[in-house]
């Protein structure tokens, strides 16, 4: 008879051994929880398409940032959900209005655990939903938003957010952030670029828990899902203009898009588990067609092995208590 030469199986052949040969390790701090806070409610909302996942109060939302911290989470990126809405997003730098109210809150609750992080967007601020301002045809104008996002950067930098994550994918947005930080002297302050955001389908949830105004959509400016070579220019870009990370967004349907960033850029690289990734397993999981903690699991070792130095996602409260609590 003939038998192997090779035997691979040699290392997977016990829990010990397969601990010691792992390639790829995820650890709490490498996961940061994205938070929702809404203006005007006094308890914790739920998000009926996003099973575990609230929109705050002011209260509860200190109360699960220090849940947060205790699980030894990376970070918080923080979303907020104002009660009143116009069409350049006034609410989004104005010092009193909900994020940077909730960003003041969670930097003295938390702020010496873990990193205070904010979406600098206007979708949540404006009544269009749109992630700029619109000019007289209806369209998003990219240079008005610039000033719009510098406005925004300043006012969430005073509020001492320690990283601000620039999601609208306007072009020189992250230079335009970047010298208006150092202008005033936030030189400290760091820029996530979500530069290869895609228009695609898995966003769903999350428009219910920002309760999105949008009309149409955003593909004149989120990359189409059909180009890999454009993200990892736009990640390219972004690093040349200044951002300190850069972003690939969704995760699950782009992994290849993240690998290639990750080969071609020297700076950190995030990925973003958005909301349809995590209400997909969790409705999954509900209907008993997968095991919940093991596809979990398994989804965020994915987005580390492809190339994720830190992942936003819904679970990373949960998932590392599990990290620390599995020996």
């Amino acid at each position: 008879m003939s038998f192997p030469q090779h035997r691979p199986r040699r290392l997977r052949q016990s829990p010990a051994v397969r601990r010691l040969v792992r390639e790829t390790h995820l650890a709490p701090s490498q996961l940061v929880l994205p938070m929702f806070v809404r203006e005007g409610i006094s308890e914790p909302s739920p998000i009926s398409s996003m099973p575990g996942v609230v929109q705050h109060s002011l209260d509860s939302l200190r109360r699960a940032a220090a849940d947060a911290a205790d699980a030894g989470v990376g970070g918080l990126m923080l979303f907020g959900v104002p009660a009143v809405r116009d069409s350049r997003g006034s609410g989004a730098d104005d010092p009193r209005g909900i994020l940077n109210v909730a960003t003041e809150a969670l930097v003295a609750e938390v702020g010496d655990a873990l990193v205070v992080q904010t979406d600098l967007c206007l979708d949540e601020f404006t009544d269009h939903g749109h992630c700029g301002v619109l000019d007289a045809q209806g369209r998003v104008d990219n240079d008005a938003t610039l000033e719009r996002y510098a406005s925004m950067a300043l006012a969430q930098a005073r509020a001492g957010s320690a990283l601000l994550g620039l999601s609208g994918m306007m072009d020189g947005q992250t230079a335009h952030v970047r010298a208006a930080l150092d202008a005033e002297g936030f030189t400290d302050t760091m820029i996530l670029a979500y530069s290869a955001k895609y228009a695609g389908a898995f966003y769903g949830p999350f428009r219910e828990a920002v309760d999105s105004q949008l009309v149409g959509d955003r593909r004149t400016y989120q990359l189409d899902p059909a180009n890999g070579r454009e993200g990892v220019r736009e990640a390219l870009l972004d690093a040349e203009e200044g951002a300190d990370i850069v972003m690939v967004k969704p995760a699950m349907p782009y992994l290849d898009v993240l690998a290639e960033v990750r080969a071609s850029v020297d700076i950190p690289v995030w990925a973003y588990q958005v909301s349809g990734e995590y209400a997909m397993i969790e409705a999954a999981a509900a209907h008993g067609w997968i095991d919940r903690r093991r596809a979990i699991e398994e989804s965020l070792l994915g987005i580390r092995r492809a190339g994720a130095d830190a992942i936003l996602t819904y679970w990373a409260v949960e998932a590392a208590r599990w990290l620390r609590d599995t020996p």
